[in-house]
């Protein structure tokens, strides 16, 4: 009699076991589905409420228990895991959503002094580029306004004869590799103080071979040349490009601090200073020497 009243006792012990295994198959299913999303629905089912209803528990076969027992170890674990899954998919969201709002901002900023900073007038350039420009355009203005076209001929062409000759100076490379003779001329060019020249030399190699190591090169020394020849806000906006749309560009380190420096000259303090933290958070120590020692003394110059 006991041995008939113990075997119906047994089995249904082994249906509540075998239902708590297939539950959690299911749920161990659904947190394979966000722990890899995209997965195809064929194999992860939906989301697995949690059964709160305990299930009988055996108290006279060791065995089961035992099973049990580590059946709910199981439980507690999959509960733990699926919790910091959660957490941690919230706090991905989160930080993605800053850097997108913080990208927005600096494209926004940056793009603002672009639309109306093509006049040497209306940007804020340094103490002694601010001297001599305004005189230049007051120059311009009072010629136009005199209309002496019998002096101002001889006197335009000198200097376009002049730079042609300064133009006709500098060397052309010719080694065979296109896109590095294109740049070596624009950085000759632009070594020679001929900053116009360089620039439409420098845009040429961007363009024609975007994804090269030379475009990383000729967008920075774009930067360097406005940067140069009194134009910080084109600078800025130069520089921002080569480090946004090439981030692992052998001069993307470069760029990041030198956006920093010539929004500084433009006034931008707190603009600067994030551009120099964001050096240091994104490439720290891998940055090159001279570029960190750079960064810390315009840090140090703009009172990061």
């Amino acid at each position: 009699m006991i041995a008939l009243t113990a075997a119906p006792v047994a089995q249904a012990q082994d249906a509540g076991i075998d239902k708590r295994v297939e539950r959690l198959e299911k749920e161990m299913r659904a947190v394979q589905r966000s722990v890899f999303p995209g997965g195809s629905p064929a194999f992860f089912e939906g989301e697995i409420a949690p059964d709160n209803t305990p299930g009988e528990r055996a108290k006279g076969n060791a065995p089961v228990i035992d099973l049990t027992a580590r059946v709910d170890a199981l439980e507690a674990q999959l509960q733990t895991l699926t919790g910091q899954t959660e957490q941690n998919s919230y706090q991905l969201r989160e930080l993605e959503k800053q850097f997108t709002a913080y990208k927005a901002e600096m494209e926004k900023r940056l793009a603002a002094p672009a639309i109306g900073g093509e006049t040497p007038a209306s940007l804020p350039l340094s103490s002694t580029s601010g001297a001599t420009k305004p005189a230049t355009v007051t120059q311009a203005s009072t010629t136009t306004t005199t209309k002496k076209p019998s002096t101002t001929t001889p006197a335009a062409s000198k200097p376009d004869a002049n730079r042609l000759a300064l133009v006709k100076k500098v060397e052309i490379p010719a080694t065979g590799n296109e896109a590095e003779d294109a740049y070596t001329y624009g950085f000759r060019l632009w070594d020679a103080k001929l900053y116009p020249e360089a620039q439409a030399q420098l845009k040429q190699v961007v363009a024609k071979w975007p994804k090269s190591n030379q475009a990383s090169y000729a967008q920075n020394l774009l930067g360097r040349a406005y940067l140069d020849e009194g134009k910080p806000s084109l600078a800025a906006v130069a520089f921002y490009n080569n480090y946004k749309d090439r981030p692992s560009g052998p001069r993307a380190p470069h760029s990041l601090m030198y956006m920093g420096v010539a929004l500084d000259k433009l006034g931008r303090k707190a603009d600067a200073c994030k551009a120099f933290r964001e050096l240091d958070e994104v490439y720290g120590d891998k940055a090159p020497k001279d570029v960190r020692d750079d960064a810390a003394a315009a840090k140090a110059k703009a009172g990061c």
